[in-house]
């Protein structure tokens, strides 16, 4: 309502000085051409000028009565002036906003009229030859020009509107991959742990019955965690118009790594953490991202690794970039994810590495075990959103 608002007190005034020039300057304009408008002329005038007023969101009553007004006009055989103004805004104003069929067949219709009435004052010999061919040119630059100049800037208008809405679904599957990457890392990440410590839990539970009691305790926090998180991407998916400024998705970084990696080592994976300074302070895409390939690579380990192995994790932080390196002694059975496209672990952390500019190698090691290295640019952050 209150855009509305906003183009009616524009139209008014664009109505106003199209009255003031139409009833300034239809006699001037008659004069020049030996003729004078009588009181009825200055009535079309009028008429013509005032549906400009809802040219904007009602074009097709502002084309028809402007129309009307500018074809009785020219009917009755009143001099060329302004009258024919506010027919090119109506014109125009109809071809910007209507389907190009609609378009061509009032641009149609009213050539048809302005053609017929011109005939017609040549038939009762108010008009020559010359002046026949004169009005027809005047009819092209008063009603087709307008309309083919309204018909470019719908065209443009759709086709910019059309890239928006491309914009918004590549937006909208972006995030639904990237939820679903969520997904993948929160659930995949959590069974594994589960599995392995209920493992445990069965080997200790007859030999001893503390220690089983902790590692159920562990389970319990774990599947807690991983249902929480699951919960809130689902909540995610379920907000129809959430703020612009919220996170889309619940965050966790370097800072949490401590506590990931207290989970793998109840679950019987010896883990060493290393994080250099200054990585508590990362971009929260990029600290998110690192939290990430850490989480999938430790994963991997306690899936793939033997049972002898230990996991190394290094965070590095350079001036324009985060390294972080994650290394096992084990023995890996039953993956071989160092092509680019093997392994949904391995490819969804190297997509995440792309997508802040960075790169992701994974691969077996010389001396044995398995290695994860991914550089994650600090200048990347943000283009997970598409920025």
């Amino acid at each position: 309502m209150a855009d509305r608002q906003a183009v009616a007190w524009t139209d008014l005034a664009l109505t106003a000085v199209l009255l003031f020039i139409g009833l300034n300057g239809t006699g001037p304009a008659a004069a020049n051409q030996g003729q004078t408008v009588p009181v009825a002329g200055y009535v079309l005038v009028v008429a013509a000028c005032l549906p400009i007023v809802v040219w904007r969101w009602r074009p097709l009553w502002a084309l028809v009565g402007t129309g009307a007004a500018v074809a009785a006009y020219l009917a009755l055989g009143y001099a060329y002036g302004p009258v024919m103004f506010p027919l090119i805004v109506a014109v125009y104003g109809y071809a910007a906003r209507a389907a190009l069929r609609r378009t061509v067949v009032a641009t149609t219709i009213l050539v048809g009229a302005a053609v017929a009435a011109l005939a017609a004052e040549v038939a009762v010999g108010d008009r020559g030859a010359v002046e026949f061919l004169t009005g027809i040119a005047w009819t092209v630059a008063w009603l087709i020009i307008p309309a083919a100049v309204g018909v470019v800037v719908k065209v443009r208008q759709d086709a910019a509107a059309q890239v928006r809405a491309e914009q918004a679904r590549r937006g909208i599957s972006e995030e639904r991959l990237g939820l679903a990457q969520e997904v993948h890392d929160v659930v995949g990440h959590s069974l594994a742990v589960i599995a392995m410590q209920a493992g445990v839990a069965l080997r200790a539970l007859e030999q001893d019955p503390g220690q089983a009691r902790e590692v159920v305790e562990s389970i319990r926090t774990t599947s807690t965690e991983a249902l929480a998180s699951l919960r809130a991407e689902l909540d995610t998916l379920r907000q129809a118009s959430p703020e612009p400024d919220a996170p889309r998705r619940p965050r966790t970084g370097v800072a949490d790594l401590p506590a990931l990696v207290d989970r793998f080592r109840h679950s019987g994976l010896p883990v060493d953490l290393e994080a250099g300074t200054g990585v508590s302070d990362l971009p929260a895409d990029v600290d998110h991202a690192a939290y990430r390939v850490v989480q999938e690579a430790l994963t991997n380990v306690l899936r793939h690794a033997g049972p002898a192995a230990v996991a190394r994790t290094r965070i590095v932080r350079e001036p324009d970039a985060v390294r972080v390196e994650v290394t096992n002694t084990g023995a890996t059975t039953g993956v071989t994810p160092v092509a680019e496209g093997a392994g949904h672990g391995i490819a969804g952390m190297r997509e995440r590495a792309r997508a802040l500019g960075g790169t992701l190698e994974a691969g077996p090691r010389p001396s044995g075990g398995f290695v994860v290295r991914a550089r994650l640019p600090l200048a990347g952050a943000g283009r997970e959103d598409g920025s």
